[in-house]
């Protein structure tokens, strides 16, 4: 860990830190919520020793990078604005890019924009969601899943906040990780993101007190906003890419997601992925991995063989 350079880079109006190992053909490594560059640091360390320059930023909100206040200015084209301005800055025309959870939706937003600076793309978690003209998503799932579904919760600017504030920010990271529940994740106001405060925590193997106390340090000076803005903005992203209705990923993709994650177990996404819309929407999707017993944090959890699945894809092009 101790041979990853860390750096500050200017790109689109903010300073963006930036970890990197390694040389060789580029890597760029996107980290969802509640994380940090520092979710990757497995998978780093591994496809380093074994010839690929990996590079992992905190993502606009997060850790060490400037954190706008105002949900306005978390829009796919500010993040994937921030990535194109990084690899302006770091003199990378095309890098392979790996994401997961919210860097995974941002990866696809990439390829769909920018895809001649990717040359593949390693997905996890979350499968691309091709843009429904005629409703948008936070509408949606208010109708699918109701007004207590985290993520109509989280788009009431300060209210998640004040309650994972009650809770610690430890507390919220411990639970955020280490859930293991596939079924979809509603929060009632009268129990909170905090949950009982009485009821034990039990840390996995993969994740220790001194990851969590890294985590929580970060979110500790940063706060939550940043990283719930990227809620805030989805039906942003919806009306300004209304241009974009339609249009394939057109970039060569490996997707990955644990069988007991709860991306994988919302309503629709079983089906999307086995019954051929997915590969419609991404035409050159080359293969699709489902991990048994394994819950959201794939790379985290079982991280050698996310490592192994990335460097067998990437190797091929």
């Amino acid at each position: 860990m101790e041979r990853i350079q860390h750096r500050i880079i200017q790109t689109n109006g903010i300073n963006m830190h930036v970890a990197e190992i390694g040389e060789g053909p580029p890597i760029l490594f996107l980290h969802g919520f509640p994380e940090l560059w520092y979710s990757w640091r497995h998978q780093m360390l591994h496809l380093s020793s074994k010839g690929f320059r990996a590079i992992a930023p905190d993502l606009r909100g997060f850790g060490d990078t400037d954190a706008p206040t105002c949900a306005t200015s978390y829009t796919v084209f500010h993040i994937v604005g921030d990535l194109v301005g990084l690899l302006d800055s770091l003199g990378l025309d095309r890098v392979f890019l790996v994401g997961h959870d919210w860097g995974a939706v941002m990866a696809w937003y990439f390829c769909l924009l920018r895809p001649d600076r990717i040359k593949a793309l390693v997905n996890m978690s979350v499968v691309f969601h091709p843009r429904n003209p005629k409703r948008k998503p936070v509408e949606s799932m208010r109708a699918m899943l109701g007004e207590d579904y985290y993520i109509c919760r989280f788009q009431e600017p300060g209210e998640a906040e004040e309650e994972f504030a009650r809770a610690g920010t430890a507390i919220i990271i411990k639970k955020s990780l280490t859930s293991r529940d596939p079924t979809p994740l509603r929060v009632p106001k009268s129990v909170g993101f905090g949950g009982s405060p009485t009821k034990p925590i039990t840390m996995p193997s993969w994740l220790s007190e001194e990851d969590v106390q890294y985590y929580a340090s970060k979110f500790d000076q940063t706060g939550f906003t940043g990283g719930l803005n990227y809620y805030r903005a989805m039906d942003l992203n919806w009306e300004l890419t209304a241009p974009w209705t339609g249009l394939q990923i057109k970039v060569p993709v490996k997707f990955i997601v644990g069988d007991l994650d709860l991306t994988y177990n919302t309503p629709g996404v079983k089906e999307y992925i086995h019954g051929g819309g997915f590969k419609r929407d991404v035409p050159f999707l080359q293969e699709t991995v489902i991990m048994e017993g394994v819950a959201h944090f794939i790379n985290q959890e079982k991280p050698e063989e996310s490592s192994e699945h990335i460097y067998n894809f990437i190797t091929k092009f």
